[in-house]
């Protein structure tokens, strides 16, 4: 089963929240195919060049998700949303590196949008994912590490039924148990928005992503199941046995 949703609670203090997710089976990763690679770099230059010398801050999606981490207690400049932290990355390197398939699709579209996209391979992940506020209690293995952190109370996490933490302060960085590896053939796939626009961004971008997977990831039995998740339809369940 693979299942994610937002909690009651979290849906009370952000009933703005909009979240694009794919629950993909049969995928293929591997290196980055020279198509898409030379697709992503070209949409790097193209969002330096739209960006400009606008501050990230000034634009809605990030300035929304600043907002976002300050209404959970997080200094936004100390941790930064996983959207802003890659055009930051862009506007002041020049690029940001091919690593696998899936992960460049979903940094492809997160700097055309300016939004976080997370893909979690799910082999690790017990029974339901689900975005809520930290007891305390969850254990988190920081993305290339081995030590088990716990996150603040309060703090916004995904976690499992077993309480393994995927991703800290909502989209500043998944875990590394969940990291999508050229071994993920199973995924979920999500993308999040706060701002006024967020309704319209995500719709285009769920369509884009599910078109670049078809396109870059897909094999003969993939199967990708997407809807648009929000205070009225608050999780995705796909009860589909695993390979």
């Amino acid at each position: 089963m693979m299942s994610f949703g937002y909690s009651a609670d979290l849906l009370a203090r952000y009933p703005q929240v909009v979240g694009g997710v794919i629950l993909a089976r049969g995928l293929r990763n591997g290196p980055t195919p020279e198509k898409l690679r030379d697709t992503y770099i070209n949409e790097q230059q193209a969002v330096i060049q739209r960006i400009g010398k606008t501050p990230l801050s000034q634009l809605p999606s990030l300035a929304a998700w600043r907002a976002a981490f300050r209404g959970f207690g997080v200094e936004p400049t100390q941790y930064r949303s996983a959207a802003e932290a890659l055009l930051r990355r862009l506007t002041k390197k020049g690029d940001i590196p091919c690593i696998n398939t899936l992960v460049d699709i979903g940094n492809l579209v997160s700097i055309r949008y300016g939004l976080p996209v997370a893909v979690f391979d799910i082999q690790s992940i017990t029974g339901k994912v689900t975005v809520h506020f930290a007891d305390g209690s969850e254990r988190y293995i920081l993305l290339g590490a081995d030590e088990v952190e716990h996150p603040e109370i309060g703090e916004v996490v995904f976690s499992d039924e077993q309480g393994l933490v995927i991703a800290r302060r909502w989209c500043w960085r998944q875990s590394e148990p969940s990291a999508a590896q050229e071994s993920t053939t199973s995924a979920i796939i999500t993308i999040e928005a706060h701002h006024a626009e967020g309704r319209t961004d995500i719709e285009q971008a769920l369509t884009e992503l599910q078109e670049l997977l078809r396109t870059y990831a897909a094999g003969d039995e993939t199967r990708l199941t997407a809807t648009i998740l929000d205070a009225s339809h608050p999780r995705i369940t796909d009860e589909a046995n695993e390979e």
